[in-house]
Parts: structure tokens; C-alpha cells; sequence
């Protein structure tokens, strides 16, 4: 019986690329000169930690950050930014969460999308993964253009397709 995953992963290597490549930038431009603003990432606790000498310079940092996933195929859905907060003095800091797989909300999300879209295809929760089963691979294709078009919380990928 034809098959596929749901998924949804983050490519740390790019995410990796992309914050080296800020710091980089952010060191090296002149409005950033003597300030104290840099993104750190923590990939255990799946994490970025985004410093800056205050708001505005914050969003800057932003911006950066945002063009550097952009230019490296780094989805930036999967962000989940947090509130900043003082550090002392004017300085600030972000933590934003790195969302990596389906959580339950979204799995069910997903399968109830299947029920409703009366193809003939069955999804199973599996961690963080759906599978998608069905009988033709027409229909598993109409699954996955279902699932590209109504799901746009998180970047979606569809994996361990088999026939």
C-alpha cells in the first residue's frame, strides 16, 4: 500500500550557515559598529538567542537574520519569536523556539484535513510524523497539494514516499 511522512524539519546546517553568516554581516557593518548585537544559536534547546543594544537595533538584527535564512532556503515559519526583555543598561535580548516536528494539535489537524477532503487516503499519527496511506498514488499526490494549500503554520516536508 502506497505511503508517505509528514514532517517537519529544520535543516541545522543551513540554520547554522545562516546565523554564521549574520554574525558576520552584523560585525562587520558600520551602523553595528561598537555594539554588543549578535544572534547565538543553542540547537540542544532548539533556540536562538538574538542580542542587541535596544529595540531598534533588535529589528535590524532581524532583518539580517531573516535575509540570511531567506538566502540559505531556511523556512522562516518555523520561528517562534519570543518577547525581548532588558539585560541591563539599554541592552536587550530575544529568545525565540525553533519549532521542529507536529505537535498534536497540528497532527490532528492534518488528519481531520484528510477526513474532510473525502480522498480516499487514511493518516496515522506516529510522534511527531503523520503517515499518509492509500491505495493509489494519485491520491496520496492529491494529498499533499491538499496539505501544501491548507497548512501554513509550519513548512511542511513529505518524505519516505513508498509505492
Amino acid at each position: 500500500m502506497p505511503s508517505f511522512d509528514t514532517v517537519s524539519e529544520l535543516n541545522w546546517v543551513e540554520i547554522r550557515n545562516a546565523v554564521d553568516q549574520a554574525n558576520k554581516e552584523i560585525g562587520t557593518r558600520f551602523d553595528f559598529k561598537g555594539s554588543d548585537a549578535r544572534v547565538e544559536l543553542k540547537e540542544k534547546e532548539k533556540q536562538l538567542i538574538v542580542y542587541a543594544d535596544d529595540e531598534f537595533k533588535l529589528g535590524q538584527v532581524d532583518d539580517v537574520l531573516l535575509a540570511k535564512f531567506a538566502k540559505r532556503g531556511v523556512d522562516t515559519r518555523s520561528i517562534e519569536k519570543g518577547k525581548h526583555e532588558k539585560i541591563g543598561g539599554d541592552k536587550v535580548k530575544r529568545v525565540d523556539a525553533l519549532k521542529e516536528g507536529l505537535d498534536s494539535d497540528l497532527a490532528k489537524k492534518v488528519i481531520r484535513l484528510l477526513k474532510d477532503s473525502k480522498l480516499k487516503v487514511t493518516g496515522a499519527i506516529q510522534g511527531t510524523t503523520v503517515r499518509v496511506s492509500g491505495n493509489k498514488k494519485d491520491d496520496l499526490q492529491a494529498a499533499i497539494t491538499l496539505l501544501r494549500k491548507e497548512v501554513t503554520e509550519l513548512p511542511l516536508q513529505f518524505n519516505n514516499f513508498r509505492d
